[in-house]
């Protein structure tokens, strides 16, 4: 297995997406984004980066991060304590927009080259907040509900199903989920206090 500095090493030389993609090639240079340590105990696995992220380098730097801090209560020094925090986009590379502007969906090459190798050389995570529906596809498999309100509802199940790392799901921090996040106002008053609950236990 090879060793996390390795791995990360060649997440962030690879190009698969532009010289041997899964359909139409990445349309700009590939920039990884992602920060991972042996330390980390948490980590927080969204989508992909969007333009502003792109440009920065840093992951959630933007309104969607700000929101994401908010529900963890967390301050940004925290959020990107890389010893403490690991955060793992499903796609590593910001994937363009579609004909209307809103961001593609993560490249399908990140995880199925990259995520069985890296979260193997991550043992130590104990918890991953699964943002948004493409890493709860992933890290919840076959448990996933059929859609957004059915996986939420069942997010006391998922977190206390035996598995390791365990597996809190979360909509995904856009705007685009402002009405969703209206009609279900028990997310903000049993689910935040749950979630920083659970995130203060391995930080």
């Amino acid at each position: 297995m090879p060793e996390l500095t390795e791995i990360v090493s060649a997440i962030r030389r690879c190009r698969v997406c532009v010289e041997a993609p899964r359909g139409r090639p990445l349309p700009h240079e590939p920039r990884p984004v992602l920060r991972v340590s042996t330390a980390a105990r948490l980590a927080i696995c969204g989508q992909a980066p969007g333009t502003r992220v792109h440009r920065s380098g840093k992951p959630f730097t933007d309104p969607s991060g700000d929101r994401l801090r908010s529900w963890l209560n967390m301050s940004p020094e925290l959020f990107y304590d890389e010893a403490r925090i690991a955060i793992i986009p499903m796609g590593f590379c910001f994937p363009g927009q579609d004909a209307k502007g809103g961001d593609l969906p993560p490249r399908r090459e990140c995880a199925a080259r990259w995520h069985g190798d890296l979260f193997a050389a991550l043992p130590q995570v104990d918890l991953i907040l699964a943002v948004g529906a493409y890493a709860q596809a992933f890290h919840l498999g076959a448990a996933r509900g059929k859609n957004l309100q059915e996986t939420m509802l069942n997010w006391r199940a998922h977190l206390t199903t035996a598995r390791t790392p365990r597996v809190f799901p979360l909509p995904h921090p856009s705007w685009r989920n402002n009405a969703w996040l209206k009609k279900n106002p028990w997310f903000e008053a049993d689910l935040l206090p749950a979630l920083r609950r659970e995130v203060g236990k391995v930080l």
